[in-house]
């Protein structure tokens, strides 16, 4: 039995409020609970503290996660709330991932008053972005754009953009649909020019592993078909080490039982690129994920390794 009030662990930025109050209100009507009976509980995070420099200079995706993390494993909250883009591909031993909620829309938002594409840009154009993942895309698009560092917020980020900072910048489609600013898209970029992260869009629930009141609570918050894509996608970045420092990206959809990825690895300059598609039964996405994984690494030599370091 699940001790009352339910603590949700979450960072405090506008979008991570917007997904936890999210799972509380699927909370509330999977088990007829009150809001007074669910608290959200926002704990500061070192990604979250540092903005002045690029998380591959600072420790990579566990900065927005390791204080939520820390404050699950010690009791502190029940359940953490996260964007399964932040999360490392080997978590803490003693929680894991108990649900994934429906995903969102997992495509890049291209938003600029200058140009309607990426390509129709200007040349020379400055776009702001803190992915490395994008920032390689957009050197391998458009080699003449110049891509400066642009760290913050969703909020930061648009309010940089309107006074002239940049002349565009790329956001996750999913965190601007969350906050009710899709009408600041300037177009949604095709997987086709642009491949997401990997498990770009989804919300995940982590709990302790040996609290099983708290994962028969997420239970029916749990979207199959999210966590399989999301299962594929992880395991191939699992096989190439992926961190903010690794230009990764990875995209899985399913139909009629089946899955299909594609991935990609780059230089961080965007001058060399290796692709994988592969398909198989969705039952077996996790071993698909990680066949693709090691088809890709094989293919990496050693001066495109050491590009990453």
């Amino acid at each position: 039995m699940q001790t009352l009030p339910i603590k949700i662990g979450t960072r405090g930025s506008t979008l991570a409020m917007v997904q936890a109050r999210q799972v509380r209100s699927e909370l509330m009507s999977a088990h007829g609970l009150g809001a007074d009976e669910i608290e959200i509980v926002t704990i500061r995070t070192t990604g979250d503290r540092v903005t002045d420099r690029p998380l591959s200079e600072i420790g990579g995706k566990g900065l927005f996660t390791k204080e939520i993390e820390r404050a699950l494993y010690d009791g502190d909250v029940d359940l953490a709330v996260h964007s399964m883009k932040d999360m490392a591909t080997v978590l803490p031993e003693g929680l894991e991932i108990a649900a994934y909620l429906e995903r969102e829309d997992p495509r890049d938002a291209f938003l600029s008053p200058k140009a309607a594409t990426i390509r129709d840009l200007p040349h020379g154009a400055v776009v702001g972005s803190s992915s490395i993942r994008r920032q390689a895309q957009l050197k391998r698009m458009r080699p003449d754009l110049e891509v400066v560092m642009y760290r913050g917020n969703v909020d930061t980020r648009l309010r940089k953009l309107k006074d002239g900072e940049v002349d565009a910048t790329i956001l996750a489609l999913s965190g601007l649909r969350r906050m009710g600013l899709e009408a600041e898209v300037t177009e949604a970029v095709s997987v086709r020019d642009m491949l997401p992260a990997v498990a770009q869009g989804a919300i995940g629930i982590q709990v302790r592993a040996d609290d099983a009141a708290a994962r028969d609570l997420v239970t029916p918050l749990n979207h199959p078909l999210t966590e399989i894509a999301v299962s594929a996608e992880r395991a191939f970045l699992k096989v190439l080490d992926g961190s903010c420092r690794t230009p990764i990206a990875g995209h899985a959809t399913i139909g009629e039982g089946r899955v299909h990825l594609a991935g990609m690895a780059l230089s961080p300059d965007g001058s060399e690129c290796h692709e994988t598609d592969m398909e198989g039964p969705a039952s077996d996405a996790v071993n698909l994920g990680t066949a693709a994984g090691e088809e890709v690494k094989g293919r990496l030599g050693p001066d495109f390794l050491a590009s990453w370091e």
